[in-house]
């Protein structure tokens, strides 16, 4: 049942959380409702996948150049409670702003917006997976990637000890009510993990408590009136979270509720010791 409101759920097989479509909150699976897979040797700390590599199939296209991008917008159409306005738009302009300003060429930017007829270019829970896979698979010295969501967030309580505030954050892709949202513990494995020495991530989200949604080790928050504040954001387990000798940076418009805010994360302790 729905944490919030109490409202019957069901749980596609495997999934480890799962959204209400009466309320939109999201709710745990517990373990021993979900199937357990062993996808093999995860990233860092030698655990265990969080899921299995989705390899974009041959009609996903997209380019292998140097700079390469992701760029996903959901209005969640035809959704009374939680329809948004300005995604695809935000799309359209990060679009232009990298293919005219920064030289990524346009087949090496894949968009996937809720408006797309191309099934491929859905923001489906699978598509966005194998986005995500596209983005950073067989990424080199001198890449570099822009990972770019505006859309819904969601928190749901963390079952592994690896968050300080007790809270996995979530994105919510547009089958979320039948799929489930995509964990932050599953996009650091996806896209954060992989990044080897000489690969840098820009990633700009837009959703509601976004601000740790990549799992990164240091958090600068920026208030209004511009005081800034670095936190250690690294877990007490001693999980890794961080890349494989890249750089990742995340820059997030996140909002818990009560006050707006901008967020920068990143793994590069350089900046959190100055």
């Amino acid at each position: 049942r729905c944490r919030q409101c109490s409202s019957s759920i069901t749980a596609m097989p495997g999934a480890r959380a799962v959204q209400c479509m009466q309320c939109s909150c999201v709710t745990r699976v517990s373990g021993r409702g979900r199937q357990q897979h062993g996808y093999g040797q995860g990233y860092g700390n030698g655990g265990g996948m969080l899921m299995p590599p989705m390899r974009p199939t041959p009609a996903f296209g997209g380019g292998r150049g140097k700079k390469r991008a992701v760029l996903i917008g959901i209005k969640y159409t035809n959704r009374r409670s939680c329809e948004l306005r300005g995604p695809i738009n935000d799309v359209k302009c990060m679009r232009y702003l990298l293919t005219e300003r920064f030289g990524f060429p346009n087949d090496c930017v894949l968009i996937l917006t809720d408006e797309e007829r191309n099934p491929c270019r859905q923001p489906t829970k699978d598509n966005i997976r194998m986005a995500m896979h596209w983005l950073v698979q067989g990424c080199s010295y001198g890449d570099s990637l822009v990972f770019q969501f505006s859309g819904l967030g969601a928190q749901v309580p963390d079952d592994d000890g690896d968050e300080l505030d007790g809270m996995d954050e979530a994105l919510c892709p547009v089958d979320s009510f039948q799929q489930g949202p995509i964990l932050d513990d599953e996009i650091n494995e996806a896209i954060v993990r992989p990044l080897v020495h000489g690969v840098k991530l820009h990633a700009i989200v837009d959703a509601c408590h976004s601000a740790t949604v990549l799992d990164l080790p240091y958090q600068c928050t920026v208030s209004k009136t511009g005081r800034w504040r670095w936190r250690d954001e690294r877990p007490m387990t001693g999980a890794c979270k961080g890349t494989t000798g890249g750089q990742a940076v995340l820059i997030s418009g996140s909002s818990n509720g009560k006050s707006n805010m901008s967020v920068v994360s990143t793994n590069i302790d350089k900046l959190f010791s100055h």
